[in-house]
């Protein structure tokens, strides 16, 4: 049981040092709708302040559960924050109304402050025009802007590189904008729009995916605030990938553990049980020697040759007359007694056998094998008397 118990202290032990994270105390945490959030990201009142890094303070909205982000420059709504990407350093924002090209136009992702952590790598030119609904001949790159349109009239975007082009190709001269020109539209503004790579055409097209903001300070995949120097510790993600991945370690560790905890248990059990023996048999064998000393023991030994040749013999006749007609039964061999046969009686109590069987019976007894009387001459020997003194010889009948 003491053995079982070690066990499972060993073994809560490993999966403490092993398998709490190290940032124990800034568990990951969550909106109910939105990512997991770990450092640099903070959640604000979810988290403690040092969980997180500076610049990237996130929050739960009370009413769509959602997790958002603020940027000091935006007039809007706070973002809501749709992933986190931790390995590349990249989330993807949006906006909580679906209507991004409206953040677009107050020139919330134009210039990002130098306070706030994220950047975008490159913005592409879009021209908006607001257009009456008779104008219809727009180019192929050009897309309307539901949220931003309504009854009276709507709201395309386009390239501004292409809008220059069309503007040229239908205006028969230079003209401040497109309405003047009888296209029906007027120019609301041109604005920098944040450009992704693989989404740059069809930015505008519904849904929209939202905007990649990128961080590179702390730069670290995996990193967290050491919560006695409040530095960053940081590991290098090459590194990583170098050596065994970190399941790996944790398989090895308790692959290679477990079996070594339960062999170093298994010795220990089987020293202490062994200890334990010998220690029962010292305390055993000191008390037989206490007990032997306080109550000496009383050896009784057989009679020597000449007293019991000292006995009287009988001789069985053909008649076979014994002293005693109904005992006919040698009482040590169970065997009845036969012509011929010579018998021999114990003179104290003249009970008798087989001669044979009682010469053997006395010398390693000196009682009568039926009623246990010790005949006269037996020897009564104590530890402090020779085991070897002899018999007083009886005289002969």
């Amino acid at each position: 049981m003491a053995a079982l118990e070690l066990f499972f202290s060993f073994l809560l032990l490993l999966i403490f040092f092993f398998f709490i994270p190290t940032r124990a105390s800034c568990p990951p945490s969550s909106c109910p709708g939105g990512p997991t959030v770990l450092f640099p990201f903070w959640l604000q009142s979810l988290q403690p302040r040092r969980c997180g890094y500076a610049g990237f303070d996130l929050s739960c909205n009370n009413q769509t559960h959602q997790t958002t982000l603020s940027l000091s420059n935006s007039s809007g709504n706070n973002f809501v924050v749709q992933t986190i990407d931790y390995d590349l350093q990249t989330l993807i924002v949006n906006d909580p109304d679906h209507c991004l090209p409206k953040r677009f136009l107050d020139r919330s992702f134009d210039n990002l402050p130098d306070t706030m952590p994220f950047r975008i790598h490159s913005f592409k030119m879009y021209t908006f025009l607001n257009c009456s609904p008779q104008a219809t001949s727009f180019p192929a790159t050009a897309r309307n802007i539901s949220c931003l349109g309504g009854e009276n009239h709507t709201v395309f975007v386009m390239p501004s590189r292409e809008y220059d082009n069309w503007f040229q190709s239908t205006a028969p001269s230079p003209s401040p904008s497109p309405s003047s020109s009888g296209l029906s539209c007027a120019v609301i503004s041109g604005v920098r729009v944040p450009a992704r790579a693989e989404h740059e055409l069809g930015v505008f097209e519904d849904p929209i995916e939202g905007v990649a903001l990128t961080w590179s300070t702390p730069d670290c995949s995996f990193c967290g605030l050491n919560s006695d120097t409040s530095q960053i510790v940081s590991s290098d993600p090459k590194a990583e990938r170098k050596g065994l991945p970190r399941s790996a370690k944790y398989g090895i560790i308790i692959g290679v553990g477990i079996p070594g905890i339960l062999c170093i248990l298994g010795l220990a059990s089987y020293v202490c049980g062994r200890i334990n023996a010998y220690g029962r048999r010292n305390r055993l064998n000191m008390d037989l020697s206490t007990s032997a000393s306080q109550q000496p023991t009383i050896v009784v030994v057989g009679l020597d040759g000449p007293t019991i040749e000292s006995y009287p013999k009988t001789l069985l006749g053909e008649s076979r007359r014994l002293p005693k007609p109904n005992d006919t039964i040698c009482s040590i061999c169970l065997g009845e007694y036969q012509p011929k046969e010579e018998l021999r009686t114990i003179p104290e109590c003249n009970h008798y056998f087989h001669a044979s069987c009682v010469d053997e019976w006395l010398k390693m007894n000196a009682t009568c094998p039926v009623c246990r009387k010790s005949p006269e001459g037996s020897a009564l020997v104590t530890p402090s008397s020779s085991i070897s003194s002899s018999s007083t010889s009886l005289p002969s009948p």
